[in-house]
């Protein structure tokens, strides 16, 4: 019968602690949660990018390679590898490359994995209680003198040592009612927090795609350039060659020798600065995938072996604050501020700590278990700031002032984020222009280049007539070759301005 009681106690004990425990969880439900509610700012009320509409294609087109139209598809998806789209397995392995390597990338991973944990730490520091456990045994021995305080030192020696012993366990909960919702707007601010470090990751991912595709885009423009400079580089050495004869058979003077060692010297002066910067361009792509300079293993990149995308899909501009990372993330803060004025508020107001107590203590393990050993209690305090020199009071301001401040950048990163896509879309209207007159100027530049030095030879034109058309010739390949590279990089610029489709990513 004393062990029925002793376990009929204990139970009621334990009913007491289990209700202490799950009573702040009810009590969490019917609480109020005080600050404003967010929601997402509506979009942008405008139906284009630009002044006038989106063409249904470029105007312009050139009979050369990157020269063809292309067709703008409003309200289509964009694919998540968008750089596909340019047909290159090059740079496609690249870019996957560059996924797998770039410490950039690592970094942004590893700050969202981080997030996330602190985001669980508070979650399981602020909405469930705290429970510790405290188990302790020992032994204890006293003295005479401590056990007999007062007795006469003569006495002393009569009595022997004692030895005690001690055991105790102690259950204690602590856990604060989350009465106006200061806990859960926390959790809600820091869970903001998680999707801005998300979408920074996106931003990593588009940023480090675009600029990998950008930079193989420049170095097959600068081996278009330099290709067209040692094509010129030996017009002007067989030129100077042909020269040289006739200047043996007196048809020519010194002055023309002169003149054409001139012109090939200042030929041959733009092509260190261009392979400087091809070197340059690889390096940069090589630290960008995560490489070392020295020990990459960059494959080559042509114009000729990329193909340009012909059909854009175009995001409407409602949809753009949906897709763009960086806006995502300006909205992310929004919420997080939104939800901090729903903490400062919460501070203002008394908060409700409860604790606990439950466990036995004996000093023998046979009686551990009896009622009568049995120790518990709860409290529950309620705690008020009266007087803090209204500091909780302008932290609350604060607050506010810091949701402004973030609304107002959201306006900037949407308002910048329809200024990009304008100004892709323009470029590639301008851009598809200036191929087409470049490579028109760069066809007549060659015709002119043969006549005159047909004629040279005939003695119809003079030498400075021959030099004048091989410097326009080179500039006008230089220029064709630079805006048919202007054409792949403004599309890669037209894909990243638009989000580059991460939405669209299927997930493995």
């Amino acid at each position: 019968m004393l062990m029925s009681a002793n376990l009929l106690a204990i139970k009621k004990t334990r009913t007491i602690l289990l209700q202490f425990i799950f009573a702040p969880f009810f009590l969490v439900i019917s609480a109020c949660t005080v600050g404003p509610d967010f929601k997402s700012p509506a979009p942008p009320a405008v139906e284009r990018y630009n002044e006038e509409p989106i063409p249904k294609e470029t105007i312009a087109t050139a009979n050369v390679h990157g020269g063809a139209a292309q067709r703008f598809n409003l309200g289509e998806e964009i694919p998540a590898e968008w750089w596909e789209l340019f047909h290159s397995h090059e740079l496609n392995a690249l870019i996957a490359h560059g996924f797998k390597n770039s410490p950039d990338l690592q970094s942004a991973v590893a700050n969202l994995r981080e997030g996330e944990e602190q985001l669980k730490a508070l979650i399981g520091s602020t909405m469930y209680p705290s429970v510790d456990l405290d188990i302790f045994g020992g032994r204890e021995q006293l003295s005479a003198l401590d056990s007999l305080e007062g007795t006469p030192g003569s006495v002393l020696s009569d009595f022997p040592v004692q030895l005690l012993s001690i055991y105790n366990t102690n259950v204690s909960v602590a856990y604060v009612l989350d009465v106006f919702g200061g806990n859960r707007r926390a959790i809600e601010s820091l869970k903001a927090q998680v999707d801005y470090q998300l979408y920074a990751v996106e931003a990593v991912y588009l940023t480090l795609a675009g600029n990998i595709a950008t930079s193989a885009i420049m170095e097959a423009s600068l081996r278009g350039q330099i290709k067209a400079t040692k094509a010129v580089i030996e017009l002007e050495e067989k030129q100077l060659d042909l020269m040289r004869k006739q200047r043996k058979i007196g048809s020519i003077t010194d002055l023309d020798i002169y003149a054409q060692e001139t012109a090939l010297a200042q030929a041959r002066a733009l092509l260190p600065p261009l392979e400087t910067n091809l070197a340059q361009t690889r390096h940069a792509l090589a630290v960008l995938v995560g490489d070392y300079p020295g020990n990459a293993k960059l494959p080559h990149f042509e114009l000729e072996d990329l193909h340009l995308p012909t059909d854009l899909p175009i995001s409407v501009p409602s949809t753009l604050v949906k897709q763009r990372p960086d806006i995502r993330g300006a909205e992310a803060l929004l919420h997080q501020a939104s939800a901090n004025i729903g903490v400062a508020t919460a501070n203002l107001l008394p908060s409700f700590p409860i604790t606990a107590s439950y466990g036995p203590n004996s000093d023998t393990l046979s009686n551990f278990f009896n009622a009568s050993n049995i120790a518990w209690d709860w409290q529950v305090n309620a705690l008020q700031t009266v007087f803090n020199g209204g500091a909780l009071i302008a932290e609350r301001r604060a607050a506010i002032d810091a949701f402004e401040a973030a609304f107002a950048d959201y306006q900037s990163a949407v308002l910048m984020g329809l200024q990009n896509v304008a100004d892709s879309l323009i470029a590639l209207d301008m851009d598809a222009q200036e191929l087409k007159e470049d490579a028109e100027t760069e066809k007549l530049a060659k015709a002119t280049l043969d006549l005159v030095q047909k004629q040279y030879k005939i003695g119809g034109a003079d030498y400075l007539q021959v030099i004048n058309a091989e410097m326009q010739y080179q500039q006008a390949v230089v220029d064709r070759v630079t805006a048919e590279a202007a054409r792949y990089a403004d599309t890669v610029a037209l894909f990243q301005s638009l989000g580059g489709g991460w939405w669209n990513r299927s997930e493995t």
